[in-house]
Parts: C-alpha cells; structure tokens; sequence
C-alpha cells in the first residue's frame, strides 16, 4: 500500500494488504481476508464483511466504523485488526 492508504506501512504483512484498523480514513479497500475465529468470520460475513467486498472506512480510533453496502458499520479496533484488505486502486482490471 502506498503511504497515503496506510497508517503504518511496517505492520503490514504484504505491500498490498493491510489489517482495516490501519487504514487511514476514507479510502475504500476490499476485503481480502477474514482472520478471526470462525464463529466470528461467520458474523463478520452476516453484517457485510466478507471477501472481496468493497468497503469505505469512515473513522478509525478506538472504533472502526465502515460504509459497507451504503450502510455505517462500527466494530471494534480489534476485531478491525483481524480484517486484511488491500486499496482498490490496486486491484487488477480483468479484460
């Protein structure tokens, strides 16, 4: 991720994919990755937040409130943490 997505760039564990929580307000990233336990992958997945959806982040601080499906979504800085995705601007265009 370029500097003007992520918050702190040597905590991600790819280039390209960062925990949600360390994203900086108002970029919209996909989810690529739900690495939580599975019952709350499950609900995680019930609210919006599953793989390869787009999502905006509206405000990270001690929580993390999202714009999923043109719905605000609060959860937890931790559980945001555990939620990995990538800008879109980096997403590969399939011809």
């Amino acid at each position: 991720m370029g500097e003007d997505c992520c918050e702190t760039r040597g905590e991600c564990p790819t280039p390209a994919i960062c925990p949600l929580n360390q994203i900086r307000a108002g970029v919209a990233v996909r989810i690529k990755q739900l690495s939580a336990s599975p019952d709350l992958n499950h609900r995680l997945r019930e609210m919006g937040f599953c793989e390869e959806q787009a999502i905006r982040l509206i405000r990270a601080e001690h929580s993390v409130i999202c714009e999923v499906c043109n719905v605000r979504l609060g959860i937890s800085s931790k559980i945001a943490e555990l939620i990995l995705v990538e800008p879109l601007g980096l997403q590969r265009q399939i011809p």
